[in-house]
C-alpha cells in the first residue's frame, strides 16, 4: 500500500495472506496464554473461514501489516464497515446526522473485533516497537480511508494506553462504560461475599439456590472436555438470544465448528443439564489475567439461572484460575448488585470531514463528563461493604 522510507505498509483482505506465526508475534507476544485471544490469528480467522464476517456480512477485512527489512513489526484487526452493526460503540446518530447533512458514512473503517465489546490491543507490535509500530498503524489506516473516501475510522475497545497515546496525536477519544467483576485476592466464592453488604449477601445466595435447584446440573468444560455434540447444543441458544437480540445471530454455525478446532482451549463453555437435555449455556472465553464472558442462551427458562451461568459461575472459575477480573460484554446495570462494578472502556475516532469533527469532538467532551459522573454515581450504589474492615452479620 505504501512505503515509508524502510517501513511498508500493506493491507490485507483475509488472515490467509499472513502466518499465525507473523502474526501472533505481535498479537500475542511471550509464551503462555495471550493477553486476550481475540485478536490471535485463530480467532480472527475462525470469523473469516466460518464466513462470519467477509463479502455480504457488512465487514470486509482490510488488516495492516507493518514491515521493517521484511521483518513483520505492527499489525491491526481492520475492516471496511457497510453499517455499524456488532460494533457496541455506538455512532448510528453520527451516520444520521452525517447523512442528513449530505454526506455518506459507509463505508468507514473500522478496527476491532467483530462482534466483541472486550478491551484490548488495537495497535499490535512487537515487544519494544510500540511507538514506531503505532504511527506506522495509524499513518496505513489513515491513508486507507483516504484512498477509499471513507468518511471515518473508528478504533474501539482499544487499551487506556493507546486512547492516551491516539489522543495526545489527534484522534478524538471516546469514554464509555461496562461492568466488571474485580479479584481482590478471594480464596473462594464466599470470600467475595464477605465483601458485600449484608442484604446483597444474602440476595445472591438465595438467587443461587434458586438457580441451582432448576432440576438439573451445570457443568464447566474446556479444551478436550468440550465436544461437537455441545456446540450444537450451544448453537441452539445462541440462535434464540440473536434473534431476539439482533433480529438474526452474527456468527454462523461454521463460526462454532472452528471453536471446537482451535479455539477450544481459549473456552470455558458452562452449561446445565436437565432430563439428560442441555437447556441452557454460557460461553466465556480466558485472557491470561481475564474470563471474557461473550454469549448465553436457554431453552428453557427457569429463575436466575442466567445470573447463575454467566455471573456467578464465571466469578467462581476466575477465583479457581487465580485471574484478575471478569468482563461481562456491553450494557447491563443489573450486573451491578452482583459484584460487577462499572468501568471505563476508550475509543479512538478520526473524521474525514473538519466541520464534522468539531461537532463529534464537542459531543465527545460531553459525553465523557456524563460517563464519569455516571461511574461514580453507580459505584455508589454498589453491592460492596464501605468500610471493609468491619464485617456485617448475615
Amino acid at each position: 500500500m505504501e512505503d515509508r522510507g524502510a517501513i511498508e505498509i500493506t493491507s490485507l483482505t483475509s488472515l490467509a495472506e499472513i502466518s499465525a506465526e507473523e502474526w501472533d508475534r505481535c498479537a500475542a507476544p511471550g509464551a503462555g496464554r495471550p493477553v486476550d485471544p481475540f485478536t490471535t490469528h485463530r480467532f480472527l480467522s475462525a470469523l473469516e473461514e466460518s464466513g462470519s464476517v467477509g463479502p455480504g456480512t457488512g465487514w470486509l477485512p482490510r488488516h495492516l501489516v507493518a514491515r521493517a527489512e521484511g521483518e513483520v513489526f505492527a499489525v491491526m484487526p481492520l475492516y471496511a464497515k457497510s453499517h455499524s452493526q456488532g460494533e457496541y460503540i455506538f455512532d448510528h446518530n453520527w451516520a444520521h446526522a452525517y447523512a442528513n447533512a449530505g454526506g455518506r458514512y459507509y463505508p468507514k473503517l473500522q478496527s476491532a473485533v467483530p462482534f466483541t465489546p472486550a478491551t484490548g490491543r488495537r495497535f499490535l507490535t512487537l515487544p519494544g516497537r510500540e511507538a514506531e509500530g503505532r504511527a506506522a498503524l495509524v499513518e496505513g489506516a489513515l491513508r486507507l480511508a483516504k484512498a477509499n473516501r471513507c468518511s471515518s475510522l473508528h478504533i474501539t475497545f482499544c487499551a487506556a494506553e493507546e486512547a492516551a497515546w491516539g489522543e495526545a496525536v489527534g484522534l478524538l477519544r471516546r469514554a464509555s462504560q461496562q461492568f466488571h467483576w474485580v479479584n481482590r485476592g478471594y480464596a473462594d466464592f464466599d470470600a467475595f461475599l464477605a465483601d458485600l453488604s449484608s442484604r446483597k449477601r444474602k440476595t445472591i445466595r438465595k438467587e443461587r439456590e434458586r438457580a441451582q435447584a432448576f432440576g438439573g446440573d451445570i457443568v464447566s468444560l474446556t479444551g478436550d472436555a468440550i465436544e461437537p455434540a455441545h456446540w450444537d447444543a450451544f448453537w441452539r441458544f445462541y440462535q434464540d438470544t440473536g434473534s431476539r437480540k439482533w433480529g438474526s445471530p452474527y456468527l454462523t454455525r461454521e463460526f462454532f465448528d472452528r471453536a471446537q478446532e482451535t479455539l477450544r482451549d481459549d473456552i470455558l463453555l458452562v452449561l446445565a443439564r436437565r432430563n439428560g437435555r442441555w437447556v441452557a449455556g454460557a460461553l466465556n472465553f480466558m485472557g491470561s489475567d481475564t474470563l471474557f464472558g461473550r454469549y448465553w442462551g436457554c431453552v428453557e427458562d427457569h429463575p436466575f439461572l442466567h445470573f447463575e451461568l454467566c455471573y456467578y459461575q464465571a466469578i467462581e472459575a476466575a477465583i479457581d484460575r487465580g485471574l484478575a477480573r471478569v468482563e461481562a460484554g456491553a450494557q447491563g446495570e443489573h450486573k451491578l448488585a452482583r459484584g460487577y462494578l462499572p468501568t471505563q472502556t476508550h475509543s479512538l475516532h478520526w473524521i474525514a470531514d473538519p466541520a464534522f469533527a468539531r461537532a463529534v469532538r464537542e459531543y465527545l467532551e460531553a459525553e465523557a463528563r456524563a460517563v464519569d459522573q455516571e461511574i461514580e454515581v453507580l459505584t455508589a450504589y454498589g453491592p460492596f461493604r464501605r468500610c471493609a474492615d468491619v464485617p456485617e452479620q448475615d
